[in-house]
């Protein structure tokens, strides 16, 4: 929500804020509309600065200008167009869209993001989805391992993306897991406080020396040698849940970085986003989305074959 009083109108569309200047917001600096008013990075206002974005009436103006009530004043974000990226070869799995937001339903083992090694990704989906624009820049909030499945929140412009990631790990952004482990952890209910530091390769460690990160768990059903948790993050460390559930003595099902691999996973560990929540940095809706355990989860807690 725009904290001005009171708020311009404005429309945004995947590269560009417009409104005209009321009476109210005339006589203040570009620079202070678009760091107070929008809530603009002091880096993403540079960027605008340098551009060339900002326009009023259609001319680009210094970032000190003070337009007058009645003038337009256009923001345009003149992103660098990411490498070529192929179209996707499977529909975008959606949760919820509008002209800001996606939520994304990512199966498991689908990357995130485009790599070196090529192949599908997550990536390749959205850009195919939203038309295969030539300025095409992917802008994920949040991110899932290859190995996990679940919700996953992609903005559709760099001043979208910036606002949520500064909610991420806070009380207006929520995100929690269920996952299959095995062994059980005690308490049965609690929190994982450790450290989180670099290891060997990719790895992540426990260690004195690493990121505070903080975890929160519960039991919900019990198995052989198996239980399913309920987890939340509380920060959002490389691979955190999976490092402290390991730490536990209870590694994921089938994580084979930090456990074993299971072969009624293929290609993926026992580990889904099932449930997101966040305010919507333009209405100030609290949206909340759900996810169904994949097949393959719910068919080792049902002891299918």
């Amino acid at each position: 929500m725009l904290d001005a009083a009171p708020c311009p109108t404005y429309s945004l569309r995947m590269h560009e804020i417009s409104f005209l200047v009321t009476p109210e917001l005339a006589g203040r600096s570009l620079k202070s509309l678009a760091l107070g008013t929008l809530k603009f990075s002091y880096t993403q206002f540079k960027r605008l600065k340098f551009s060339g974005g900002l326009l009023v009436d259609g001319t680009p103006r210094h970032s000190d200008y003070c337009p007058r009530a009645g003038e337009s004043l256009r923001l345009v974000f003149r992103d660098d167009p990411s490498a070529l990226i192929a179209a996707g070869s499977a529909p975008l799995r959606l949760a919820y869209e509008d002209e800001d937001l996606l939520v994304v339903d990512k199966p498991a083992p689908l990357p995130s993001v485009a790599s070196k090694q090529g192949g599908e990704t997550l990536e390749n989906r959205v850009f195919s989805h939203l038309g295969m624009p030539e300025d095409f820049v992917y802008r994920p909030v949040n991110r899932l391992d290859k190995g996990t499945s679940g919700l996953m929140l992609v903005a559709k412009n760099a001043h979208i993306q910036q606002r949520m990631q500064r909610l991420l790990h806070t009380e207006s952004f929520c995100r929690e897991y269920l996952a299959i482990v095995r062994g059980a952890p005690q308490p049965a209910q609690g929190d994982i406080e450790l450290p989180i530091g670099h290891g060997p390769g990719i790895r992540r460690v426990i260690s004195p020396e690493g990121r505070a990160a903080h975890t929160q768990y519960q039991v919900l059903w019990r198995g052989e040698g198996l239980c399913l948790l309920r987890l939340r993050l509380l920060t959002g460390r490389t691979h955190q849940i999976r490092v402290h559930l390991a730490a536990m003595g209870c590694p994921v099902l089938g994580d084979f970085l930090y456990g074993q691999e299971d072969e009624r996973l293929p290609g993926r560990f026992a580990l889904h986003a099932f449930q997101l929540s966040f305010t919507h940095p333009i209405t100030d809706e609290t949206l909340r989305f759900a996810s169904l355990l994949p097949a393959e989860m719910q068919g080792i807690i049902d002891d299918k074959p």
